[in-house]
């Protein structure tokens, strides 16, 4: 290499208005003193428009009013790396962007004042936001190929009148599902009524359900309408279905039949156009054995049955889920957290949740109250659930004939879902061949339908 290429020296400006991203320099009087042309170009001032003016009244987002990250890196001397927040142009164009900051020190390593990097992520948002499209029905989340049939499935049953049972564990998501199928449904404009038959007395829940009239009983001092009529010409979801007593499960069999009932202690049939969604927790062909559910009421409810998976059976979906309640909880305490750390997505992924989405939900939101930065950190979980998953992980390794065995089955498992079940991949990260980690699949007995799950 010649003398004169190393002795070249380059202009500063030159490299600074080759990059894409939008630099800007300021003093630490909080006044600009550069801007390059990608900065110009995004956010449409020339530099006799900002050289000289304060900084916040170029970027103009509301960190600059209330938390200034430039500011926070020259007060402390620690840079900020990936912070998301939007900006906007000179003509009031929102612009998400994703910025860096650092200091800037003179050859004798005194602050002279700070830079900001910001990366226009328009169209990354554009193509994350149609992508997402694709995962999501009203406000259900779900990449999973289960869920994925839901809702291929509920824009045709919202069209018609059939009952619909929704089946699945606690906190899988029924009342979404519910809500979602009437909001698409020509009945949208109906009401939507919800009653859970677990939280009512037997003679209460009847009262609420088909209402009663005055006299009926101690305390009814008046006429009073049921959740039936009110829910005319719309929707009532019947949460908990399966707690519902025999003798209101007749009642209840009579308004599926004849679209018509009468209010407790009265006489008169009262018609009602309703559309009935029941959902339940309990696995009601067990409940039909014990002689608790009829079995001509199971039927009619289950005209078009519905079944949520748990969370732990659709662990795909778990990215996804934590980006939407990050956006909800951002949006519900005014925060700026843009992130989980790796090793807190681990730990989600890992985790059995016998509270399912509910239970993703208020660990997320424990996180954001203890989070004070921008993204969540593992200790800012709640401690009993970091120790539960411990022991129930210890458990099953120390109950294991073969512990050595447990741990390799986990990984794999691990791997593939992370992978998509591809055993190419799969094999790179463990560094062994793929007929290698076809024999150990085999041997270990590892299903595609358990991955996928």
């Amino acid at each position: 290499m010649s003398s004169e290429i190393l002795n070249k020296k380059v202009d500063t400006d030159v490299i600074l208005n080759s990059i894409t991203d939008g630099v800007i320099t300021i003093g630490t009087d909080m006044r600009i003193e550069y801007l390059n042309k990608a900065a110009i170009g995004l956010l449409g001032y020339s530099e006799e428009d900002v050289i000289g003016q304060n900084c916040s009244k170029l970027m103009r987002s509301d960190i600059c009013t209330t938390s200034c990250i430039l500011k926070r890196t020259m007060d402390t001397g620690e840079p900020i790396s990936n912070f998301e927040t939007i900006i906007k142009d000179k003509f009031g164009r929102p612009i998400p962007v994703s910025i860096n900051t650092a200091l800037l020190k003179d050859k004798d390593g005194k602050i002279i004042g700070g830079v900001e990097i910001f990366r226009d992520l328009s169209k990354i948002k554009e193509l994350t936001e149609k992508l997402e499209g694709k995962f999501s029905f009203q406000n259900i989340i779900g990449k999973n190929h289960r869920m994925q049939e839901i809702y291929d499935l509920l824009p045709v049953v919202a069209q018609s009148k059939s009952t619909v049972l929704i089946e699945g564990e606690s906190g899988t998501g029924k009342e979404l599902i519910a809500e979602a199928i009437h909001l698409n449904s020509p009945r949208r404009t109906g009401p939507f009524i919800k009653v859970n038959c677990a939280a009512l007395a037997e003679g209460i829940l009847e009262s609420e359900l088909f209402g009663h009239v005055k006299g009926a009983f101690t305390g009814a001092i008046a006429d009073k309408k049921g959740r039936f009529e009110l829910a005319h010409k719309g929707t009532i979801f019947l949460d908990e279905i399966g707690e519902m007593s025999l003798h209101t499960q007749v009642k209840l069999l009579r308004v599926l039949q004849e679209e018509e009932f009468e209010r407790v202690g009265g006489t008169e049939s009262i018609k009602i156009d309703v559309r009935v969604i029941a959902a339940t927790n309990r696995d009601l062909t067990k409940a039909l054995d014990k002689g608790q559910f009829r079995d001509d009421l199971y039927y009619r409810l289950r005209v078009v049955p519905i079944y949520l998976p748990p969370l732990r059976e659709r662990k795909d979906d778990i990215p996804y889920l934590v980006k939407h309640f990050v956006n909800k909880f951002n949006k519900e305490m005014s925060k700026e957290i843009n992130n989980v750390s790796p090793k807190v997505m681990d730990f989600l992924m890992d985790y059995n949740y016998p509270g399912n989405i509910r239970e993703l939900e208020n660990i997320l939101e424990h996180g954001f109250v203890r989070c004070q930065g921008n993204t969540i950190l593992i200790e800012h979980l709640p401690k009993d659930i970091l120790k539960s998953n411990e022991r129930s992980a210890d458990v099953v390794f120390e109950e294991s004939d073969n512990p050595l065995m447990v741990l390799e089955r986990g990984l794999i498992l691990k791997l593939l879902n992370q992978h998509n079940w591809k055993q190419v991949e799969v094999a790179k990260r463990l560094k062994i061949s793929r007929a290698t980690l076809w024999r150990r699949i085999k041997q270990l007995k590892i299903d595609k339908e358990e991955v996928f799950h």
